[in-house]
């Protein structure tokens, strides 16, 4: 370790049951390199434990057996700040897929092999064990969220929506009748996703990410949660709001917009951060989310 190495602020990524997808965007931004000092990362870095000195604990993926839980509350009480990352360490994320029961039923049929964690009842937050300082939602945060988040820098601004960083042009003749399936076609640059028919829900989505999937042509999912506007109400004022929009912009019948708002393309997000008014957990106050 170099001198200069050694005066850095050290942090740590503590990977309970998740994807790996965070770490490796947190891989992708470079600004970090020369102000941080990684110390743990399984990914990456060998070693068995966080150390006792890590100033910034960022722990991806839900908790979902025992051995999450004793990991995650070891770490946590040795480090100054604890941020959760991505949607998985929110609210469960991919990880809760797992709750399902064919999903449980192929996994409990292996339950001779050894040496497996415990699994708990259902997925759960990383603020179900252990308080949190800031929740980052993301899947993934893109590199700059995770900068802004390890260095909060003034000259960060993320938009209220995803709509406000997207960039395409809403239309008032143009009403589509119907919904455009899910990757169906390719979308006409520069024109609103919605305008063309696309279940797009960035109109309530939380900005920051500067909307990288809506620009590609992609609709939003919502993987950022809800917006400060949404995040202290009940998950249904969230989806309220979204068929209004529907409603002021498309004659695309409601009860068709419902149905696929509950589709398994959508549900992994809408419904996790649905959690965050009075569901298994209420962490998310604006202040704390990023």
């Amino acid at each position: 370790m170099s001198d200069a190495e050694s005066g850095l602020p050290k942090f740590a990524i503590l990977q309970l049951s998740g994807c790996a997808g965070c770490e490796v965007s947190l891989l992708n931004a470079s600004e970090w390199v020369e102000k941080f000092r990684l110390v743990y990362m399984p990914l990456v870095i060998s070693t068995h434990h966080v150390p006792h000195d890590v100033e910034v604990l960022l722990v991806s993926g839900g908790v979902r057996n025992n051995e999450d839980v004793y990991h995650l509350q070891r770490a946590a009480k040795n480090v100054k700040k604890v941020i959760a990352v991505g949607t998985c360490a929110i609210s469960g994320g991919v990880t809760n897929l797992g709750d399902r029961d064919e999903v449980r039923e192929v996994f409990l049929s292996q339950s001779g092999r050894l040496h497996l964690p415990q699994m708990l009842s259902k997925t759960h937050p990383v603020d179900a064990f252990v308080d949190v300082d800031l929740y980052l939602p993301g899947c993934p945060p893109t590199p700059e969220l995770f900068m802004a988040a390890l260095q909060p820098d003034q000259e960060f601004k993320a938009s209220g929506i995803v709509c406000g960083e997207c960039g395409r042009r809403k239309l008032t003749d143009m009403r589509p009748k119907h919904l455009t399936g899910f990757q169906s076609g390719e979308a006409q640059p520069d024109i609103c996703l919605i305008n063309q028919g696309y279940l797009c829900v960035g109109t309530s989505t939380r900005g920051g990410c500067r909307a990288i999937c809506t620009r590609a042509g992609h609709p939003c999912v919502g993987c950022r949660g809800p917006s400060n506007a949404f995040i202290e109400k009940e998950s249904s004022v969230w989806l309220e709001n979204i068929q209004r929009v529907f409603e002021r912009m498309t004659d695309i019948p409601a009860g068709e917009v419902n149905e696929a708002l509950r589709s398994p393309q959508l549900s992994m997000f809408l419904f996790q951060f649905s959690d965050y008014a009075g569901g298994m957990h209420q962490p998310c106050s604006k202040n704390k989310v990023l």
